[in-house]
């Protein structure tokens, strides 16, 4: 500890996820198609091999060397990867508003940065109660405090807490710093209404009567959810108040099946042009010290995906949200069935299976494992990626969750 800052957390980070992917994949060897990896948070094929998009990667593969060697022309990236991030992101619905577009190693880039360049020490940021779990480790190695609001009321959001949240915050806090995870939330698959989303500005611009509040909303998934308009709601960002700023993160990884090569973006928008232009001088040398420059080639690709072969790419990334759909339809038709308490859900990557309390659910977690079914355990809750499952790995397996459930008594 000597050579750390004092207050520095030296305990390992054990990613439940990865270690429970682990064991799956270890016991598939052993077990073959008996064991369903349902922890794994990529897009797969029916094939069962990870998803690279032909429509993107082709291209990539022909980039010139000299391109993929070079740094970016600039620290906030290249001019026309932040135009065409911010006209693919908010589908032309945001032109009137003062913004700027920050290039990021991804989403994870795009939240961690944010958390430290918009709050201080000791600060608060308000997460869903139910979330990503990296939420909590970034805001802690940033030395922030967490609020939670609950995220659900029956099958609907709970913006009853979301308001409660802000205004306990407000008794101690100068700021306001809400993350919300839409489209597609992770771990659940629920995607706001248009009419949540209408009131949630509302909450928020009320909010800022009293502190400044910035609203971020995690986009990580948008691009594979069902709706064909999946953007409309952020016509709803054009009523924010001078005092409200609101940062879409934006991640290539699911959009492009990027994962690796960390390619993303802050879109920040708010109607104070001044607050704009200076969190972008501040996001730029933050850029700088932090990682220089994010990947030349992945932008100038992403460009050309979007300008040059944009159709090629819906209709490839269409298929796949369909394949999506097909395997989420048949695993809720199929649970319904069996009776799984499941939490809402409407499109994307996971479906949540209720555990009710976090020690009921830590044994519904290994009388899974013991039927060779592998599930991502989320505190009360375990997380189902259908993402990664093929269709004859669906197929059955709410059947079998069920009476896992049964023979532990864990009804």
């Amino acid at each position: 500890m000597k050579f750390l800052r004092p207050d520095a957390d030296t305990a390992r980070l054990h990613d439940a996820v990865f270690e429970i992917a682990s064991a799956a994949r270890a016991d598939a060897v052993v077990n073959g198609d008996l064991v369903v990896n349902a922890t794994i948070g990529t897009l797969y094929g029916e094939d069962g091999k990870l998803v690279a998009l032909k429509s993107v990667y082709d291209h990539y593969d022909m980039i010139d060397h000299r391109i993929k060697a070079a740094y970016a022309s600039s620290f906030s990236g290249t001019p026309s990867f932040r135009s065409t991030v911010f006209d693919w992101v908010t589908a032309g619905k945001l032109n009137e508003l003062p913004h700027t577009v920050i290039a990021m190693p991804g989403g994870t880039g795009s939240i961690s940065s944010s958390f430290h360049v918009f709050m201080k020490e000791d600060d608060t940021v308000i997460l869903p109660d139910i979330c990503w779990s990296n939420y909590r480790t970034m805001a802690h190695m940033h030395f922030l405090n967490t609020e939670t609001y609950q995220v659900f009321d029956g099958d609907h959001l709970n913006l009853s807490s979301i308001r409660e949240t802000i205004a306990k915050v407000q008794e101690t806090c100068s700021k306001v710093f809400l993350v919300v995870n839409d489209p597609c939330h992770n771990p659940t698959g629920y995607s706001m209404t248009d009419s949540e989303w209408q009131e949630l500005i509302a909450i928020i611009n009320k909010a800022s009567e009293k502190t400044p509040v910035i609203l971020l909303d995690d986009i990580a998934y948008i691009d594979f959810a069902y709706s064909r308009d999946p953007r409309a709601y952020m016509r709803h960002f054009r009523d924010i108040t001078d005092n409200v700023m609101v940062i879409i993160s934006f991640s290539c990884s699911k959009s492009l099946s990027y994962y690796g090569m960390r390619c993303g973006a802050s879109v920040l928008l708010s109607k104070d042009a001044a607050a704009i232009e200076a969190a972008d001088a501040v996001l730029d040398k933050y850029a700088r010290t932090i990682w220089s420059s994010i990947s030349n080639s992945a932008m100038v690709n992403f460009v050309w995906v979007i300008h040059d072969n944009l159709n090629a790419y819906l209709k490839e990334r269409n298929s796949y949200v369909d394949m999506l759909k097909q395997r989420s339809d048949l695993f809720l038709r199929e649970a319904e069935e069996a009776g799984l308490d499941l939490l809402p859900y409407r499109e994307g990557f996971f479906i949540t299976l209720r555990g009710h309390t976090k020690e009921n659910a830590k044994r519904l977690h290994q009388a899974l494992i013991d039927e060779h079914i592998y599930t991502v355990l989320l505190g009360e809750n375990l997380r189902i990626g259908i993402c990664s499952l093929p269709l004859n790995k669906v197929k059955g397996l709410a059947a079998r969750i069920r009476k896992a459930i049964s023979d532990n008594g864990l009804d």
